[in-house]
């Protein structure tokens, strides 16, 4: 019965609005998104809008536990931007970009650093969000002693800043910490946006257990395979366009099997 119904689902229609293009969306989020829709994966919804000739329409609601599921699970919307590839919450489309995790140091301290395990950090004060990968290779180096651990989620309504990555960088601009360990994507356009001269590294030195780079890809609910390969074919056309947005934003952008950065046009 079970395998009757999973192939009887595979052939219902999908439930995408087809008039707009209803994405699922964090209101405060940067540079990731945003009400104002001046985030970079705002701008990728637009692009994807403009290639499929309609317009975008967010619904709104704070990253955390539950998101897809009182998003994407509940009809309101059609499409989450980004999206860790092979998720089993969602269905991934093919992945548009692949980053990874960077060490952030203020100019002119601790330069050249670019693995977890440089003796350097010993004893540092380092920022990083609780539950993620690096979490796990700081404590094979020995770093967790002196390392502080950030909430993962920033869902006070009174917050003084907007994301947690975005109050790690303000603590390492404060010199509350002397480093921090963040998700590429996030930490690029918050140094830069920090107002002090800081330095973002690429972690391109760290075994591959736990992993530190992920391919990211756009999130569409489970059997709705027709609007997968819409916007898959959407993703090839406008490539470059979405690529140079996410150079405009500092994303770190890898090659697509190697570690190593990937040169303009190779993503």
């Amino acid at each position: 019965m079970t395998v009757a119904q999973g192939a009887a689902a595979q052939h219902l229609p999908d439930t995408v609005t087809t008039d707009v293009l209803r994405v699922c969306g964090d209101p405060g989020n940067m540079p990731f998104s945003e009400r104002k829709e001046d985030g970079f994966e705002n701008k990728i919804a637009a692009i994807i809008a403009d290639e499929l000739k309609v317009k975008v329409r967010y619904y709104w609601l704070t990253q955390g536990p539950g998101f897809v599921r009182n998003t994407l699970g509940t009809g309101l919307c059609d499409l989450v931007i980004g999206q860790a590839f092979g998720s089993d919450l969602v269905q991934t489309t093919n992945p548009y970009y692949r980053s990874t995790y960077t060490i952030v140091t203020r100019a002119g301290e601790l330069d050249g650093i670019a693995a977890l395990d440089d003796p350097r950090l010993k004893g540092k004060k380092v920022g990083v969000i609780a539950g993620t990968p690096p979490v796990n290779r700081m404590g094979e180096v020995g770093l967790v002693s002196s390392m502080k651990a950030y909430a993962p989620y920033a869902l006070d309504p009174s917050r003084k800043y907007q994301t947690v990555s975005a109050e790690v960088i303000a603590d390492l601009a404060s010199k509350d910490i002397d480093a921090a360990v963040l998700w590429g994507p996030a930490a690029g356009w918050l140094a830069k946006q920090s107002g002090t001269p800081m330095v973002v590294t690429p972690l391109l030195k760290e075994p591959e257990r736990p992993p530190m780079a992920y391919r990211i890809a756009m999130g569409v609910r489970l059997g709705e395979n027709d609007w997968k390969r819409s916007l898959n074919n959407v993703l090839r056309k406008r490539r470059a366009d979405i690529e140079k947005v996410l150079r405009d934003f500092d994303v770190p952008l890898l090659d697509e099997d190697d570690n190593k950065l990937a040169t303009p046009g190779e993503q």
